[in-house]
């Protein structure tokens, strides 16, 4: 099946290799749990957004809320708008905003990953596994799909097996996959395997 791309759709992968990059640091040292059990993603060494950024940010959610408005089949503006929720921490307003995109074009990856993303951040751990099973089912070689549903299903369903079978997967795919800071995945997939051999 071939696969459709969503003009201007930059950020997916860079945005969720960031959102795990500090977990995966956890899982090595054992610090960071915290931080996404609580639901934040940000990197608590970056600076504060400024009142500039949060009003240019709105400026952008308003203006793509009047473009959904007067034409509710663009794609693009769907997925933008759920971009932008999606980096202003409103985890609801970008999970509608992206089944909104998908309603028109349910065949997209990326777009079936960030949805993952904001489901867990709602708190909806299994409807994020889903997600991330549905982006995989459309491109079989979807790498952060099954990186993420590792994620969840280690950290927040505690499902070690199933974790470890989704990260396989990944390497299976690409043996030399890496997280943003470099750690490789079959590091990651080691150490936890090493933590039950001691």
């Amino acid at each position: 099946m071939a696969k459709k791309k969503v003009a201007g759709y930059i950020k997916s992968e860079n945005v969720i290799w960031f959102v795990v990059a500090s977990l995966l640091i956890g899982f090595v040292t054992g610090v960071a749990f915290g931080i996404y059990k609580s639901g934040t993603i940000a990197d608590p060494h970056e600076s504060a957004p400024s009142a500039d950024m949060d009003v240019e940010r709105q400026q952008a959610i308003d203006m793509l809320k009047a473009q959904t408005e007067k034409n509710p089949q663009d794609v693009t503006a769907w997925v933008d708008l759920g971009h932008q929720y999606f980096d202003a921490n409103l985890p609801e307003e970008a999970i509608a905003a992206y089944e909104s995109a998908l309603a028109i074009e349910p065949e997209n990856a990326n777009v079936w990953t960030d949805l993952g993303v904001m489901y867990r951040r709602s708190g909806s751990p299994d409807k994020a596994v889903d997600a991330f099973d549905q982006a995989m089912t459309i491109d079989p070689t979807h790498e952060i799909s099954r990186f993420n549903k590792g994620i969840v299903l280690f950290h927040d369903l505690k499902d070690e097996k199933n974790a470890l079978a989704a990260w396989e997967s990944l390497l299976a795919l690409n043996p030399d996959a890496k997280s943003p800071g470099g750690q490789t995945v079959q590091e990651l997939v080691d150490h936890i395997k090493e933590k039950h051999d001691d």
